[in-house]
Parts: structure tokens; sequence; C-alpha cells
């Protein structure tokens, strides 16, 4: 980068560091740390329900998503509205009443201590696995730009972070993410301009969208029902509805953000709001990946997006990479050529377009399969980095093609939308340990002073914690899919518990606990014998809960009727 980037990122970086900071000075007792004295109005909520959501993984991996598969996976999201709406009725009401600190509290008071520190270790072990992810995510960045070890640059990032979340809590947190999203927004909205006017002369908007059209990759909707399907319409209106009921729901991270605050029907607007609005920025996301497919159409793509890892194989075998890398560059010239004529003839509807467009389609499966040999001998040739090029799509188009000044800005941001996720988790991690498992166990701390001391304990262990997690994140693909998949293995029970906790009365403490451990473990034997998608773990746990519950209760009553 050059120093103008340099300048734009530490300048970015450090501001939001020292505002977090600032903001979050004073702090005296849990409610200010944990709950931000539940003083937020809406606007606030809804910024920090959707700047937790939306970490540096959906603005890095998103696109790379739609690059490779399309962008069906919006459909994931179309379960949100609906989930948005039960949470408002049912959810909201319970914990604002109760004034807790955690979700899981409420389980003590309808079930026992036990289930909801069961409940809350099936949070704790979840969230702190997927904060993990998200610190590997822009440490991606700073280690492709830096050239420096991957190691490192986890430290880094997790660390930096923890400066205002330590400090701060809840208040600098909901405070720096506000800061943050307009930032974000603002930038993405500026890179997808940056795209169009970067295509080749003569090419627009409506050009891009109509080559990515004819390669799949705006494959929105898929109404094809497959139960090993990721994404499709049915498992994103009812896998995605009970996901997004259990992480905006029961997770700690997101209930974190509305119960701090000033009153229900702040807390209503503010979740209610993030229903409408997520689907259209995801979409808005996803599709910067569906025109970086037709800018790469249109101009030479790089055999393989992550360089270092491409550059490890060159030196390794390189006959073999010089054979890759003159096929690759037949391919690109004929699919560079196809896309081209294809926007010549379009307006003609010639039978040569339609012969053109096939070719097109072949072509474009020739690059995929040569595409899946480079990345098959890159990771037989014992480097151990990232398994795919995914996660780098995006970030190697910003890096060789916006100008000075907005790289920085870009790569500012992936590290924004990182913190501003991860610092809410670690908020969200600490008052969960603290408040339904270390407390639990322990007699009542002397005062609010030791108390706040030890909430700043758990939550810089928890970023130590998630620091040595991205250690082992490197061999996974996409990282948003990564993340979605490791909730879905636990969401689902634990959903599960809170539906039999609101609507099922007669079940008692015992009953659902036991119905849980069996639940987790019928989601995780689903999960290794590859039945379905991982979407569908949601709805299996939840219904997994309520059938066990159900069936020990009847077992309950006949072992009475016997007695």
């Amino acid at each position: 980068m050059s120093n103008i980037d340099w300048t734009v990122l530490i300048v970015t970086l450090v501001a939001v560091v020292v505002y977090g900071v600032f903001i979050g000075r004073g702090q005296k007792s849990n409610e200010s740390y944990l709950k931000a004295d539940n003083k937020m109005p809406w606007y606030i909520v809804l910024i920090g329900i959707m700047a937790t959501q939306a970490s540096a993984i959906t603005f890095l991996s998103a696109p790379g998503q739609a690059y490779t598969d399309g962008m069906r996976f919006v459909q994931y999201y179309f379960g949100l509205p609906l989930a948005m709406i039960v949470i408002c009725i049912t959810f909201i009401p319970i914990f604002q009443r109760l004034n807790v600190y955690t979700a899981y509290e409420y389980l003590e008071n309808r079930f026992d201590k036990k289930t909801r520190v069961l409940t809350s270790l099936l949070f704790l072990f979840s969230r702190g696995l997927s904060t993990g992810i998200s610190i590997y995510a822009p440490s991606i960045i700073l280690s492709s730009v830096l050239n420096w070890n991957i190691y490192v640059t986890n430290v880094l990032t997790g660390g930096i972070l923890l400066i205002y979340t330590y400090i701060g809590g809840a208040k600098a947190i909901a405070h720096t993410q506000k800061l943050q999203f307009l930032i974000i927004l603002g930038t993405m909205a500026f890179a997808g301009y940056l795209l169009i006017q970067n295509m080749p002369d003569g090419i627009g908007f409506n050009d891009a969208l109509y080559l990515a059209g004819k390669s799949g990759k705006l494959n929105v909707i898929t109404t094809e029902f497959d139960w090993k399907d990721k994404y499709n319409i049915w498992s994103g209106i009812i896998g995605g509805f009970f996901l997004a009921l259990s992480y905006f729901g029961t997770d700690q991270s997101q209930v974190g953000r509305y119960i701090t605050a000033k009153d229900n029907t702040n807390a209503k607007m503010g979740l209610l709001l993030n229903g409408l609005v997520k689907i259209p920025m995801q979409f808005a996301i996803l599709l910067i990946g569906a025109l970086l497919f037709a800018f790469f159409s249109l101009k030479p793509a790089p055999i393989y997006f992550n360089e270092r890892s491409y550059q490890h194989l060159k030196e390794a075998n390189p006959e073999q990479a010089a054979a890759f890398e003159k096929e690759h560059q037949d391919l690109q010239l004929k699919f560079n050529a196809e896309s081209k004529e294809i926007l010549k003839l379009k307006e003609t509807h010639s039978p040569q377009l339609q012969k053109t467009i096939q070719d097109f389609k072949n072509t474009q499966t020739e690059v995929k399969a040569l595409h899946s040999r480079v990345e098959e001998a890159i990771n037989h040739s014992n480097y151990t980095t990232e398994k795919t090029d995914t996660n780098y799509i995006f970030l190697y188009f910003v890096k060789n093609t916006l100008p000075v000044g907005m790289i920085g800005l870009l790569f500012a941001v992936i590290f924004l939308a990182s913190w501003g996720s991860i610092s809410a988790a670690l908020n969200s991690l600490a008052a969960c340990s603290l408040k339904d498992v270390h407390l639990l166990f322990k007699k009542e701390l002397p005062d609010e002073k030791t108390e706040l001391k030890y909430s700043r304990l758990h939550t810089l262990a928890w970023g130590i914690f998630s620091i040595g997690v991205a250690m082992f994140a490197t061999q996974m693909d996409s990282l948003i899919e990564a993340v979605n998949v490791l909730g879905s293995l636990f969401y689902g029970p634990i959903l599960g518990i809170f539906l039999v906790a609101f609507y099922y009365k007669k079940i008692d403490g015992p009953n659902v606990f036991i119905a849980a451990i069996l639940s987790e473990i019928t989601v995780i034997a689903i999960y290794q014998f590859d039945i379905v998608s991982f979407l569908w773990l949601n709805v299996i746990g939840a219904a997994a809960v309520i059938i066990f519950s159900a069936i020990g209760l009847l077992f309950y009553k006949q072992k009475t009727v016997n007695s």
C-alpha cells in the first residue's frame, strides 16, 4: 500500500479506538459496563444489532461467496423478518420485565439452575468459537498487505479491539458501532460505484448485470426443494426463520444489544427495522460479488486470488505451475473475448448470441475446473493456510484496482466491521460467563467495584480465548458459511429450550435439561453423517427439544399413574 493508504488506515483505526475509550470512560458498575444503563434509543439499538451481525466476514467473504456460488446465499435471510416479529411479541417483553443481564437468567426462574448453566455453556462454546473466526477474517487482510505470518496478525487484530472493549464495556461498544457502521456503509457503496467505473470502456451497470446473469451468478431465488442444498427458498424461510429466532432471541451477543434499550418500544423498533433492512443490505453486498465476476469476465483474472498460496506452489513445483499458467492464459483470452462478444450481440437475440452464451458457459466450466486443480495442487503442497481463495476475491480487487486512499479506507472498513461484531460478542461472553456461571457458584461479590473488575477480567479472558481459536481458523473454506454452520450446531437446541419455557408450561427443569442434551447429540450426529444441509439443523434441534420434552412428560405422567 502507499503511504497515503497507510495514513488513512491508521488514522481511521486509531480514531475509533480513542473515541471508544473516551465515550466509555468512567465505568463504575456492571449496570453500565454490561447494559449501558439501559439508555440506548432505537437507532443505536438498530445499528448495534446490524453491526453485531455484519462482521468483517460479511464484507470480506460474502462477495467471494457470490463470486463462486452466486447470490442464492441471500435466501438464508428470508426467514429473518418473521423471526423479528415473533421475538418482539414474546421474547422482548419478558426480558425487559425481568430486567435481565443475560437471556439465560430467565431460564433459572422458569426451570432451574442447571438448565440455565447448560444453555449458557452451549452459548459460550458456540459464540466463543465463532468470535475466533471473526478475528481471523480481518487478520487475513493484515497478513496479505504486510506479508506477515497469519498467526502474528491474529494476535494484533484481536488485541487492538480489546482496548476499548475492556475499558468502556457496552456503552463504548454501542457508540463505536454507530460510528463504524456509518463509515462502513458509505465506503462499501462507494466501492460498488468504483467497481462499475473500472469496467472496460463502454461497459455499464446493465452490461455487467447481463453478464452476471448469463453466468448464473444472479440466482437469487432457488425454488427446487433439496434437503442437502444449502441455500434455497425453503431452507431460507424455514431454516432461516429458526436460525434467526435463536440468534436474535437467545444469543446473548444480540440480546445484549436490545436489552440496553430505554424501553420496550425502542427495543422493538430497533429489532423490527433490522428485519426490514438486513435483506436489501445483504443483497447489495452479494451483488458486489456477482459484479466482480462480470468484471473478471471482461478483464484478466488471476489464476488464484490468494497470491501468497499460489506463489508457494510456484516455488514448490515450478513446472506444474507453468503448465497451469499456460492453460489459464489461453482460457482467459477465450473467456474475455466471449464475454465481450455476448455484450456486443445482446440486443440482437440472434442464434449467434445463443451459441456465444453457450460457449461462454462452457469456458466458465473449464475455468472453474482449472481453478479446482490449482487449488488441489496448493492444498497438496503442504502449505497449511486457507483451503480456498474465496475470502481473497474482494481483497484482490481492492488491492489491485481501487485508487490511492480508497484502498486504505476499505481495509479500515473491514477492520471496523470486525471490531463491531467482536466487541459485542466479547461483552456478551463476559456477561454470560460472569452472571450465568461464575456468580452462580461463588458467593456474592463485596461491592460493585469488585464485580466490575471481574467483568473486565472475563472480557479479557474471552478475548484471549478467541485469539487462540483464530489460530485454528486457517483451514476453513468460506468464513461466512463456517460461522453459520457453527451456529446451526447449537442454536436449535438453545431455541428449543426457550420455546418450551415460553409455550409449554407443564415441562419442568429436569425434563427439559435431558431433552436439551439429547437434542444436541442428535444435531451433531445428523451433521456428522451429512444427512441434511446445515440450515435445517436449526429446525431439527428446536423440534427435538420439544419432542423429547413431550415424551419425557408422557413418561412422567405414565409413571405417576402406575404408582
